[in-house]
């Protein structure tokens, strides 16, 4: 195993950008398990649509171990509470066994959740506090907020609503036992990979092409065979959204197509738009070009960690 100073590696970007087979390769090199980090992939069923490319996994005829893929049925609403619980879990484990945990996805949310390790225990609403606090003035909740000596995270601030529900997690702490999962303290380095624009276009074009040809409208088919109701996979947008409303007569297949294409290219952006977000509150993303081959990508990766 190569060393490392770090505990975590984790590879983000936006759809379509290759980060899953970076992250496999790495983790063979670096005697390594991936987490996903992707709020799709958690369900069983939801293959061909979510990406899951566990081909992918497969690297030089051995099986990469991977986790938080595969772990609740399609139609069960998981959340980011959920996620980071399974993340410790998950953590804690590869290291115990003296492994290399390698975070990999694109869902900036549960990235952001899992290396900021802030608390996320599921606190009810309480009307009579955030009646009390209502009253206040901005400069006033702030020093409220501020009296607790740990803050829920650093935003905490950028909206009166999200400063009065930070107030309320706090002090629903303060009367709460201590959380039976402390979230480990993390060393990570984090890569994003992307590709110029025109390119990414391209990319999820063809890969848009490639799962439809592959089965993924029998996969929703078969989903909506299983029990789930049309607003069950509508809820899970993209794929699931257009192929259902597309199987209820709503689109052409063109049409469908045509739609899906933009809605995607959408979510990459909106994705790159939450990673430099990531940035401005002082991650250092360092960004791999996509256009690299896989061997260039793998070693600007392992010099950065041994630099």
């Amino acid at each position: 195993m190569l060393e490392s100073k770090y505990d975590l590696i984790a590879i983000v970007g936006p759809t379509a950008s290759g980060k899953t087979q970076l992250a496999a390769h790495l983790a063979a090199r670096l005697d390594g398990e991936v987490i996903s980090a992707d709020s799709r992939q958690v369900y069983r069923g939801m293959t061909i649509g979510t990406g899951k490319d566990l081909d992918d996994y497969v690297v030089d005829g051995q099986v990469i171990p991977y986790h938080l893929i595969d772990i609740v049925d399609a139609g069960y609403k998981f959340n980011v509470f959920e996620y980071q619980q399974h993340f410790i879990d998950a953590y804690n484990d590869i290291k115990k066994r003296k492994r290399l945990p390698i975070l990999c996805g694109g869902s900036g949310l549960y990235i952001d959740a899992v290396l900021r390790g802030y608390k996320l225990l599921p606190v009810p609403e309480n009307p009579e506090l955030r009646r009390k606090l209502e009253t206040k003035t901005d400069n006033e909740l702030a020093a409220i907020l501020a009296s607790y000596k740990k803050l829920h995270n650093t935003t905490d601030l950028d909206t009166r609503k999200r400063t009065i529900r930070a107030i309320e997690i706090e002090e629903y702490y303060r009367h709460q036992p201590v959380d039976p999962k402390p979230f480990p303290q993390i060393k990570s380095i984090v890569f994003g990979v992307k590709h110029q624009r025109a390119a990414e276009m391209k990319r999820i074009r063809e890969r848009l092409a490639l799962r439809l040809n592959s089965g993924m409208i029998d996969e929703v088919k078969a989903l909506l065979g299983s029990g789930l109701s049309a607003d069950d996979l509508i809820y899970y947008g993209l794929e699931y959204k257009y192929i259902t409303e597309y199987l209820l007569g709503k689109y052409a297949y063109d049409e469908m197509f045509e739609n899906l294409y933009i809605a995607i290219r959408q979510f990459a952006k909106r994705q790159m738009t939450w990673f430099r977000g990531m940035e401005r509150k002082g991650y250092n993303i360092n960004w791999i070009p996509g256009e690299l081959v896989l061997d260039e990508k793998i070693a600007l990766v392992i010099d950065k960690i041994n630099g």
